[in-house]
């Protein structure tokens, strides 16, 4: 993650960016639909609809940023990076109906095609200046997106990047009109306007899939699994569950390790696993790693295990010459079964009629309790 900036320096770049985009797009805007006006061009003027659609784009963007910046708090522990997401889906939705707005401009100036207007020469020159700077705006916005990690922002990018090519299709389409083809300019407005749609069916169905928890791209997936199970300790996982909130990324994870390692190596092993994708994988915001000590994922639901209390009061009942010599004693349920590792000083181990007691009783209380599989004595030095 070395060379990324800190969240606040992240915002303030995304809404650097977004403030440059809009003041230009506020300037191509004002110039387009003027002079498409002025130079009766229904494609310029489809054209300055597209910048006034990035305009909005550029405000949503700062609102956003403005919103999802925001830290977690008691009601929203994760964040608020989903209201980034709401935006796009809202610039996604007014790009299609603006879209669907400029076709039925179009489609009524084509039914009436002896009233057809010829775009005066300096629509061209508007045309051209605006290729110009919304390519220079593109590379700019695109290059901050990737450095801040940000979708709406890359979306942005990509808005002002089509707001290039459209106006290539606008220069295209008054020249036509120029070289003798009535139809060029109105055709090039119905292009425009696809490709306007397009961009905004894109951001709706994106941002619906975050919405909806969609997991991550499945090559993604797969690198996280390998680094998960190349972690010392980890001998398989389970499940894995990914999801993207915003440009962060969130993971959930059942790792199996060793059963009879302790509770604390276990949780080490986990934090090992937690740290490292998130070192690893920029996106990567937080993990949430369960540790399992096997694959229970396809176990038949055995009930309710036994509790530690009811455990320690079958020890002392079955091994009553011993109960008061019992140091501790360790639990184990695995494949749906108990295990019990009782805990005895190593004194008892050298008193053979005591031993042979104990035995015994440990194999009454296996055969009479069918839960428990096994009793293990271990002897304390």
């Amino acid at each position: 993650m070395a060379g990324q900036p800190d969240t606040a320096s992240a915002d303030k770049l995304k809404r650097r960016a977004s403030l440059v985009g809009a003041a230009i797009n506020v300037l191509q805007t004002a110039i387009k639909i003027t002079f498409g006006i002025l130079g009766q061009s229904a494609a310029l003027i489809a054209d300055g609809i597209h910048s006034l659609s990035d305009l909005l784009s550029d405000l949503l963007v700062i609102i956003a940023v403005r919103l999802g910046s925001r830290e977690a708090d008691r009601d929203h522990p994760y964040g608020h990076r989903r209201f980034e997401t709401i935006a796009t889906v809202m610039l996604g939705g007014s790009l299609i109906g603006i879209s669907a707005a400029i076709i039925w401009h179009v489609l009524e100036r084509i039914n009436t095609p002896g009233s057809l207007p010829v775009p005066d020469v300096a629509t061209l020159g508007i045309a051209a200046i605006s290729i110009l700077l919304n390519e220079w705006l593109y590379h700019y916005t695109k290059r901050i997106a990737k450095l801040t990690r940000s979708k709406l922002l890359l979306a942005n990018a990509w808005h002002q990047r089509s707001d290039a090519l459209s106006s290539l299709v606008v220069l295209c389409g008054i020249a036509g009109v120029l070289l003798g083809y009535p139809l060029a300019d109105a055709l090039a407005a119905a292009v425009v306007a696809l490709m306007v749609a397009k961009m905004g069916v894109g951001l709706v169905l994106d941002s619906i899939r975050e919405l909806v928890d969609t997991s991550l791209p499945p090559a993604l997936v797969a690198d996280i699994r390998a680094v998960i199970m190349g972690i010392d300790g980890v001998e398989d996982i389970h499940l894995l569950r990914t999801r993207q909130m915003g440009e962060d990324a969130y993971i959930d994870a059942h790792i199996v390790v060793d059963s009879r390692i302790t509770v604390s190596e276990g949780h080490c092993i986990g934090d090992a696993v937690r740290d490292e994708l998130i070192s690893r994988f920029d996106d990567v915001m937080d993990v949430l790693v369960h540790v399992d000590p096997e694959d229970d994922q396809d176990f038949p639901d055995c009930g309710k295990p036994i509790a530690r209390t009811a455990i320690q009061n079958l020890l002392a009942a079955y091994l009553q010459d011993a109960k008061t010599h019992i140091e501790d004693f360790r639990i184990h349920y695995l494949d749906g079964r108990v295990e019990v590792e009782v805990i005895l000083p190593f004194a008892l181990s050298e008193q053979p009629e005591q031993l042979a007691a104990l035995k015994t009783q440990c194999q009454l209380l296996k055969t009479e309790v069918k839960r428990i599989d096994n009793v293990w004595l271990f002897f304390k030095i």
